[in-house]
C-alpha cells in the first residue's frame, strides 16, 4: 500500500529539507511509517529499531520523530525518556504509537516534548498525525490526495472544531480577557487541603458531592448506551471530568489508561482530549513520587471548584438525569 498523498519537500526558513527519524521494532510498521514520512516530504535521517538506535552513536534527532513502541520494556522506556528530553530541548515533533497495555508506561515517559500519542492506530491515523505536524509548517502545497483521505481530514477538522467549542463551554466562570479556557480563581478564603477543600472565613463555597453521588451519575450516563447508539451522547470531556471528580472525592489517583476508558471514546481520541484539557489548565499531570516513570491525571483546583459550584446549582436530585 502506498500513501495516497504527496507533498513538496518540507523545508525550513533557510530552505533546508526537514528530516525524519523513524524508530520501530515491528518491521512492517517501520516500513509504513518510513513510506508515509517520505511521501509527506521529509528527508530520512534514521530508520531502525529502538534497540539499534539506543546502541548506536548519539546523533541529532530529525525534525519529526516517528516512534512505535508496542512493548514497555525497561530499555524501550529508557529510550523514550531520552527522546522526550532531547525532543523537548530541540523542538522536534514526536508522534508515538503504542498499545493499550503499554500506554501508562509510555505516557509516563513524556513530560517535555508534548508528543502525539496514538493507541493501536491504523495506518490512516498515523497519516493524520503526520498531517497535523505538517499543518504547523506554513507554505506547504498538497499535490495529490485520495478522496477517502480528503473526507477523513474533513471529519478530523470538524472534530477539532467541536473539541474547541466544548472546551470553551466548560468555562462559565472564566475571567474577562482571561482566555478561552481560563476558570475563575477561587477567593483567598479557600485553601487546598490534600484532595479536599477547607473553608476559612465567611465566604463559604460548595464542596464536591460525595463519590457515591458522582458514581451514580456516571452509571446513569452509561446506561443510555444500552438503549441508544453510544456516539449519540459522546461527550468525552464531561465524562473525563466526572471520573476525576469521583476519584478526587475517593482520594484515588487516576492513571491515563483508566481515564481513556472512562472517556468512552477510542483511546487516541481520549488522549487528544486529555492533552487539550491539560493545556487549558482544566487538568494537571501529577508525577508518581514513588516511580518517576509513571504519571497520573487529576482535576486542577479551579476545575474542582467550578464543578462543585455546578453540582450545587443543579442539585443532587437532578444529577441522575444530566
Amino acid at each position: 500500500m502506498q500513501a495516497d498523498f504527496e507533498y513538496e519537500p518540507v523545508r525550513d526558513a533557510s530552505g533546508c529539507q526537514l528530516s525524519v527519524t523513524v524508530l520501530a521494532d515491528r518491521d512492517h510498521v517501520r516500513a509504513e511509517m518510513r513510506e508515509d514520512a517520505l511521501a509527506a516530504g521529509f528527508r530520512l535521517r534514521d530508520c531502525c529499531s529502538l534497540e539499534e538506535y539506543a546502541q548506536g552513536p548519539l546523533a541529532a534527532l530529525g525534525d519529526l520523530v516517528l516512534v512505535d513502541c508496542a512493548e514497555a520494556s525497561a530499555d524501550a522506556l529508557a529510550l523514550l525518556s531520552r527522546l522526550d528530553m532531547r525532543g523537548g530541548k530541540a523542538g522536534a515533533q514526536l508522534v508515538v504509537s503504542t498499545t493499550m497495555g503499554a500506554l501508562d508506561d509510555v505516557f509516563g515517559c513524556f513530560a517535555m516534548s508534548a508528543p502525539q500519542i496514538l493507541v493501536d492506530p491504523a495506518r490512516a491515523e498515523r497519516v493524520i498525525a503526520i498531517g497535523r505536524v505538517l499543518a504547523r509548517i506554513p507554505n506547504l502545497r498538497l499535490r495529490e490526495m485520495g478522496e477517502e483521505d480528503r473526507l477523513m481530514l474533513l471529519r478530523l477538522t470538524e472534530q477539532v472544531g467541536r473539541i474547541a467549542e466544548r472546551l470553551e463551554r466548560l468555562s462559565p466562570g472564566q475571567r474577562e480577557g482571561g482566555g478561552a479556557f481560563r476558570l475563575e480563581t477561587p477567593s483567598p478564603g479557600w485553601r487546598g487541603e490534600g484532595q479536599d477543600y477547607a473553608v476559612s472565613g465567611k465566604d463559604e463555597r460548595p464542596r464536591l458531592p460525595d463519590a457515591a453521588t458522582i458514581r451514580q451519575l456516571i452509571k446513569a450516563r452509561q446506561a443510555r448506551m444500552r438503549f441508544f447508539d453510544a456516539e449519540l451522547f459522546a461527550d468525552p470531556a464531561w465524562d473525563i471530568l466526572l471520573d476525576l471528580a469521583a476519584a478526587r472525592a475517593e482520594r484515588k489517583q487516576v492513571c491515563v489508561t483508566s481515564l481513556c476508558i472512562a472517556a468512552g471514546v477510542p483511546a487516541t481520541t481520549a488522549l487528544r482530549w486529555i492533552g487539550q484539557m491539560v493545556e487549558a489548565d482544566l487538568l494537571v499531570r501529577v508525577s508518581d513520587p514513588h516511580d518517576r516513570r509513571r504519571a497520573y491525571i487529576a482535576l486542577a483546583d479551579n476545575t474542582a471548584d467550578a464543578l462543585a459550584r455546578y453540582f450545587a446549582e443543579v442539585g443532587a436530585s437532578e444529577l441522575a438525569v444530566v
